[in-house]
């Protein structure tokens, strides 16, 4: 089984929570405007102040993703 990478995009302060939503937005259309097979984009909350929006890719898919992207880091996806 091909391994699967989370990409993420790390907000901070105050206004996290709303810029990670809006960046989510942006991740959703990318998803749909290149009709990519990528099913797994949302949210994660660390507290107030540290919000991130994050998208699952196969790893043999990730590399092109990133340079276009610039996620701020990237993780093994384990799925729960």
């Amino acid at each position: 089984m091909m391994r699967k990478i989370k990409l993420i995009w790390d907000f901070r302060g105050p206004a996290s929570q709303k810029t990670a939503e809006h960046h989510l937005i942006h991740l959703k259309e990318y998803i749909a405007i290149n009709k990519l097979d990528i099913t797994i984009a949302d949210l994660e909350s660390f507290g107030d102040m540290h919000n991130t929006a994050y998208m699952v890719v196969d790893e043999s898919e990730m590399q092109p993703l990133r340079d276009a992207l610039k996620p701020h880091r990237g993780q093994v996806y384990l799925d729960a």
